[in-house]
């Protein structure tokens, strides 16, 4: 055990370590940068926000820490973050969780326009409608047909009240006029579990996490939430090539800095993400979890939660989600 927290020790170190020939980013201090992460370690925006991290720590040669602060579907990590100061040194990766997240409280302790800077939209991973073979369809069609059979039988997991699978599900069911009935739970791993042991019917799944459980026949997938089919699943239609149209359910993931912050500063961050998500290698790396970079400029991220925020509030209002 002491052998392994010294090397864990060393590989922190030399993680932090200077690069020679390289200095920080005009405009910040050597101090370290901090990547607030609202979600637990091993998560997909944990893995992501290290990937980039690190990629950042190399160009800037500057100690780059990932700071998990999960808790309430994000709101405490995203809170956090809307308090730091906006010197660039505090930056946040968010999933759109963040938009949907203030449709849902009452009470958010963050404004996600006001309380942020948008830097740029990271990447884009697809959900796939996935049911465990137990439900007799074999289409998003059958599916429907089902369910408006059999009106509140047919049950779908999602990682808990108001994640994206969640919603994604709401509004499927208000698309296609169907009637499921949610089963929560308190992450991925469980409901995941619970699809392909028979115990939930149905769920909404990043496809790149439910593929080998497809192969192996424990889970059958009907279609993709997303405008084009996946690279991972070319043989899965979208929905919207099985006639439910207007819909895409991609889950984005993005970086922001506490309002306040420099433009300079943004400038800059902006320009080395996107110099870091051209790289073959992170391309490669983002790929391994199912994730499509997207890069842009802030002003198209912004673009993307003044579309995303009235459209999710739309959904929880139709679909009679209350306020907590």
């Amino acid at each position: 055990m002491v052998g392994l927290s010294r090397r864990s020790l060393l590989a922190a170190l030399a993680m932090s370590a200077a690069a020679p020939g390289l200095t920080h980013a005009q405009g910040l201090s050597d101090r370290n940068i901090f990547i607030i992460v609202p979600f637990t370690p091993g998560s997909g925006p944990d893995v992501l926000a290290r990937i980039v991290g690190e990629e950042l720590r190399k160009r800037w040669n500057q100690p780059v820490i990932i700071d998990n602060k999960p808790g309430a579907s994000g709101n405490i990590g995203a809170a956090a973050a809307a308090r730091m100061e906006p010197d660039g040194h505090t930056i946040l990766l968010s999933v759109n969780t963040f938009l949907m997240n203030a449709a849902l409280s009452k009470s958010l302790p963050y404004d996600p326009v006001k309380s942020f800077a948008p830097i740029v939209e990271l990447a884009t991973g697809s959900l796939v409608l996935a049911v465990h073979p137990s439900i007799p369809v074999k289409s998003t069609k059958e599916l429907i047909d089902y369910a408006k059979a059999n009106p509140g039988q047919v049950t779908y997991a999602s990682p808990g009240r108001g994640t994206p699978q969640h919603l994604a599900m709401e509004l499927f069911k208000l698309t296609a006029g169907v009637d499921l009935r949610h089963v929560p739970y308190t992450g991925s791993a469980g409901a995941v579990k619970d699809l392909v042991g028979g115990h939930v019917g149905a769920m909404f799944v990043p496809v790149h996490t439910v593929l080998p459980m497809a192969a192996e026949n424990q889970v059958r997938l009907l279609a993709l939430g997303s405008e084009k089919r996946s690279t991972l699943a070319p043989n899965v239609p979208t929905l919207t090539e099985e006639g439910v149209s207007g819909f895409e359910v991609d889950l984005w993931y993005a970086l922001s800095a506490p309002a306040g912050t420099p433009k300079d500063i943004i400038d800059r961050y902006n320009k080395v993400m996107n110099e870091i998500l051209a790289s073959p290698d992170v391309r490669d790396q983002f790929a391994k979890q199912g994730l499509v970079p997207v890069g842009g400029s802030p002003q198209q991220l912004a673009a993307l939660i003044e579309k995303d925020l009235p459209r999710w509030a739309k959904v929880v209002k139709d679909a009679g989600i209350a306020q907590e």
